[in-house]
């Protein structure tokens, strides 16, 4: 009889079944009745979850105490015939031994793996969903202090006519330690600072080196770091005007220096001016007539700036132009407006996008760096977009004490994906730029973390992880080809080229005194 059961079964025949030479005694009356009944149900029941029941507690029991199945007063023979209804009940004639001998205890020890993960991610990594009423509540002060209508706060124009640009507004509305705001003055006279009211709400009081403050407001490290930044980027890539081209059938055009909130990590901070710009037709026709005289070009990343500040009726005009060409196969839009002022997603700009949509695919690219972006509000930007496009995708930055652990990323992957966003790319933070190179985290750093999503969260919401140097290099270990000093070789997959990319200083990124924290008495 045993010969019609696969070896995972008869290994757990003989396990339950093997007489000691130790006689088994002590069973106290009530487990025995308890097993007694589970044999029972077994029997009685055509379903496989009172089989395998009763198997795993006499697994339970003989790993334990040591106590076989005939302590019990049941036979090899009552459980073989149990083993086989198994079989013939489950659709997929999976054997009790893979069941019970195999698979409860893989899932058991996937289950230990998550579950440490699973008891502190909301309180490490809160999301903006499960922090709302603290929201809320910051809104209503933040709306009162600074005289918003409810019209103003839900409106794409009230919430700009009502950003925060300066120090005084800022302190007035969060906890700024004196010091912070010294070195905000000191740094905005370089470099812009604006934050929309409702992204300003997303800061929790209280809190150090807060991932919304690190992201919004500058420090002085912005302007102390040392070093010289590598000339404007994508320079060397700028075969016409506005237009990036990194690659043959890819291009970017940079359609504006606009953002809704100015980031402290932005690539181009040094180069987005004081004002806010937005170009002539006249300068777009000139990016335009590249990409037509360019048939190898399918690809076009609209970007800034932020795409969805553009008005909508140049927004529309472009995307029409993309679409009227006939070699550009697909469109991109690049945008953080949906976390730091969603009131911008009306109707009149998702049927722009469905429309265009319709015509070619278009996605939209977005970059979310924390769990707090994601607000009963965004998420239902998002949502709406999603049913617009042919794809939503996110592009985040890995970034010191933003989004550098285990916990803080797989929540935040988790997060963006049931707000219908793809997790794509995880940047390294770029090496251009000595304003934020206090942001950086080590690619060791960045592998552990993305490698540790393997097997514990969903597929598809473990983004590739990537550096940019003359183009996005995927960070497998298989491409880092050797080290000099702090300086890592990489290898281009796409053509084997060798390209140098300097680490994040290991001193810097070992020392917790950095930007907010540096302000504590």
């Amino acid at each position: 009889m045993a010969a019609v059961f696969d070896q995972y079964t008869i290994d757990l025949l003989n396990f339950l079944c093997k007489e000691d030479a130790q006689k088994n005694t002590g069973v106290p009356e009530t487990l025995q009745q308890e097993v007694r009944q589970l044999l029972i149900k077994a029997e009685q029941s055509d379903l496989t979850t009172p089989i395998i029941a009763l198997f795993s507690r006499l697994k339970n029991l003989r790993t334990r105490e040591g106590w076989s199945a005939e302590v019990f007063n049941i036979s090899r023979e009552q459980l073989e015939e149990l083993a086989r209804r198994h079989q013939e009940i489950d659709e997929h004639m999976v054997s009790v031994g893979g069941r019970v001998g195999q698979a409860l205890s893989i899932v058991s020890e996937a289950n230990s793996r998550v579950e440490a993960y699973l008891k502190v991610k909301d309180i490490e990594a809160p999301s903006g969903i499960e922090l709302w009423d603290e929201i809320t509540e910051n809104r209503q002060r933040i709306q009162e202090k600074l005289g918003m209508s409810e019209e103003d706060w839900n409106s794409f124009s009230g919430q700009i006519r009502h950003a925060v640009s300066s120090v005084d507004q800022l302190a007035d509305l969060i906890d700024l330690p004196p010091e912070a705001a010294t070195d905000i003055v000191r740094v905005t006279k370089n470099y812009r600072m604006r934050l929309t009211p409702y992204y300003t709400s997303l800061i929790m009081p209280g809190g150090v080196n807060d991932p919304i403050m690190l992201q919004s407001i500058p420090t002085g490290e912005m302007i102390d770091n040392a070093g010289v930044e590598i000339p404007p980027v994508a320079a060397d890539h700028s075969p016409a005007r506005l237009v990036d081209q990194f690659y043959p059938r890819v291009v970017t055009i940079k359609s504006t220096n606009m953002c809704a909130m100015y980031c402290t990590h932005c690539l181009r901070i040094a180069h987005i001016g004081k004002k806010d710009k937005m170009f002539s037709k006249q300068a777009y026709g000139e990016a335009l007539d590249y990409i037509r005289n360019n048939t190898r070009i399918r690809d076009v990343l609209v970007t800034g700036g932020d795409a969805f500040v553009l008005p909508n009726s140049m927004l529309k005009w472009l995307l029409e132009q993309l679409d009227g060409i006939e070699h550009v196969r697909l469109k991109r839009l690049g945008t953080r407006v949906p976390v730091t002022v969603p009131m911008r997603i009306d109707d009149e700009l998702l049927d722009i996008l469905e429309q265009s949509n319709d015509r070619k695919p278009l996605r939209v690219v977005t970059q979310i760096n924390t769990a707090r972006e994601i607000t009963p509000v965004s998420k239902e930007a998002f949502k709406q977009i999603s049913k617009r496009v042919f794809a939503v995708l996110n592009q985040a930055v890995l970034l010191r004490g933003i989004n550098d652990s285990e916990v803080k990323m797989w929540k935040l992957c988790e997060t963006i994906q049931e707000a219908y966003v793809r997790p794509y790319y995880i940047f390294n933070c770029s090496y251009r730029n000595p304003q934020f190179v206090h942001f950086r985290v080590p690619v060791e750093r960045g592998r552990d973390i993305v490698e540790s999503m393997y097997g514990n969260i969903a597929g598809d919401a473990i983004p590739r992880y990537i550096a940019t140097a003359g183009g996005k290099i995927p960070m497998h270990r298989s491409n880092v080809v050797g080290r000099e000093g702090n300086e890592l070789i990489l290898k281009k997959p796409w053509n084997g080229e060798e390209v140098r990319y300097p680490d994040a200083d290991p001193d810097l990124y070992g020392d917790d005194q950095f930007s907010f924290s540096r302000y504590k008495s």
